[in-house]
């Protein structure tokens, strides 16, 4: 965005930032709608934790303000690793993507065999501080990215890229599977897929593809008891929103509450009374009690903005790497974002996943800002290659102009010569 600025910034004309030399050569490249995006939804995400959290945390800390404490910790952490990563190119991924998977499918293993039981199931390390699923969801990304640029030229022949494909998932989502963790099972399974099309899939494996991810979530629908409940309240509440999960009803009474405008920051009182997990899974819910229809549609517009920008770099992204893993990044946040904002209202099965940037965790938090340093990298990248290609042909220009000169100034000569 700033690489074409002049003596004046070109977003604002009239003068009033005027960028050095020397920070526009760092600011470079930077998508601008997407950063002022991502710091909007971490503060907003910041000021709701606090405001959903504060029960919890003295229940279980004993201290009103320690899980916004740290989530603030957390945060400063992701946007360190942000910072850091948006100015290392992004192709450096491919020497650390396999090492990242081994490291991932062993954390995941550890969670297994050390892991806490919380809420029938065994997700994390480190008394809960730790979520090595989340990581998984980025790795599978990077991963798939490098392998699939490899195997550009062989992707179309089902034994080098439908097959491995479903090998390599497979290997990641069935540790996952057991913990249980059914939603980021399915969220990394149509990652996959949406990778493989973006790498340019063949039609039939891509079918094929979508075929195998159903019947996966029909099996896991119908042969495990948290699937087939969940279902059958979501069945249950379309007919009638009476009979929808407890869940579901107190997130529904949350947004009634709210209204258009909502009762303020900090006055909701749905989180004190039974809301299920108000500042993780449910903190959707209490955005809308507090800052009503209007905030809700504001936060639904800054996720909108974000995969608005991450399509755009994707697709002028300087290689096919660069574009499959820029789409692959903003389609998990967007993804994992509507998913959650659409199981507080019962237009999808309940799925358990955090609210990107807004949810009280750290792994979470992390994870996100560190995929989204990536993509602000590929933008950074994208504008660095097209100026080498202006630069190339500015010189090019500049090249023929100094010819033509030079040739009329000699023809000149030779008409003064003849004269004489």
């Amino acid at each position: 965005m700033f690489q074409s600025m002049g003596k004046r910034s070109s977003l604002n004309p009239e003068g009033f930032f005027k960028p050095t030399a020397k920070n526009r050569k760092v600011l470079a490249g930077i998508d601008v709608p997407l950063m002022l995006t991502l710091i909007a939804l971490v503060i907003f995400g910041l000021i709701m934790v606090h405001s959903a959290s504060w029960d919890d945390s003295i229940q279980i800390y004993g201290s009103p303000t320690m899980i916004f404490q740290r989530q603030v910790i957390w945060a400063l952490l992701g946007i360190g690793v942000a910072a850091l990563i948006t100015f290392i190119d992004y192709h450096h991924l491919g020497k650390i993507a396999l090492p990242a998977l081994i490291v991932t499918i062993l954390s995941l293993i550890a969670v297994l065999l050390f892991g806490e039981e919380r809420n029938y199931a065994v997700r994390t390390l480190f008394r809960g501080s730790v979520q090595p699923s989340e990581l998984a969801k980025l790795v599978t990304i990077i991963y798939l990215s490098v392998w699939l640029y490899a195997k550009r030229e062989r992707l179309n022949a089902i034994t080098f890229g439908l097959i491995p494909l479903g090998l390599i998932l497979g290997l990641i989502v069935g540790w996952i599977a057991l913990q249980p963790d059914y939603s980021a099972t399915l969220t990394i399974l149509f990652l996959g897929g949406i990778m493989f099309f973006l790498a340019g899939g063949e039609k039939r494996q891509i079918f094929l593809l979508v075929v195998i991810s159903l019947v996966i979530g029909i099996l896991v629908v119908n042969v495990t008891d948290t699937g087939r409940h969940r279902f059958q309240d979501y069945r249950s509440g379309w007919q009638d929103v009476g009979q929808s999960s407890y869940h579901v009803l107190r997130s529904m009474e949350s947004f009634a509450k709210g209204g258009i405008l909502g009762v303020g920051i900090g006055k909701a009182d749905t989180k004190l009374t039974g809301l299920p997990f108000p500042s993780t899974d449910s903190i959707f819910a209490v955005v809308g009690e507090e800052t009503g229809l209007i905030g809700s549609v504001l936060l639904v517009g800054l996720f909108t903005i974000l995969l608005w920008r991450g399509m755009a770099i994707a697709m002028s992204a300087p290689d096919e790497m660069g574009k499959v893993l820029a789409g692959g990044l903003t389609v998990w946040i967007t993804f994992e974002a509507f998913l959650n904002m659409a199981v507080m209202v019962n237009l999808v099965p309940f799925a358990g996943n955090a609210l990107p940037f807004m949810s009280a965790g750290g792994s979470n938090l992390v994870v996100s800002l560190t995929g989204m340093g990536i993509l602000m990298n590929i933008s950074r990248q994208s504008a660095k290659k097209r100026e080498e290609v202006w630069s190339k042909f500015g010189e090019v220009v500049d090249l023929r102009r100094w010819d033509r000169r030079r040739s009329v100034s000699r023809s000149r000569r030779s008409a003064g010569i003849q004269q004489d």
